[in-house]
C-alpha cells in the first residue's frame, strides 16, 4: 500500500513529518503510487506554486508518496 507523507520545515517547529490522515485519525491509503501522486496533485498541488507557503513561517513542502506495510492486529477481549 501507499500513503502520503506531509512535510514541513521551519524555524518555529523544526522539521515535521507525518502520514496524511483523512478523515481525521484514519491514514489515507492508496493501492498504487500513481493513485497517491494523482490525489496529492489534486488536493495539495497548489503548494507547488505558492512561494508564500513554502517560505517561513509555514515551510510547507509537497507531500511525498511513501510505501507502507499494513498489518492487521486481532485480539479477543477476555471474558
Amino acid at each position: 500500500m501507499w500513503a502520503l507523507k506531509w512535510r514541513s520545515k521551519n524555524r518555529i517547529d523544526g522539521r515535521r513529518e507525518h502520514l496524511i490522515r483523512e478523515p481525521v485519525g484514519v491514514v489515507k491509503l492508496f493501492r498504487t503510487r500513481r493513485e497517491a501522486r494523482d490525489y496529492r496533485d489534486q488536493k495539495y498541488g497548489y503548494i507547488r506554486t505558492r512561494p508564500d507557503l513554502r517560505a517561513e513561517p509555514h515551510g510547507w513542502r509537497l507531500p511525498v508518496a511513501v510505501r507502507i506495510d499494513v498489518t492487521e492486529i486481532y485480539s479477543e477481549k477476555a471474558a
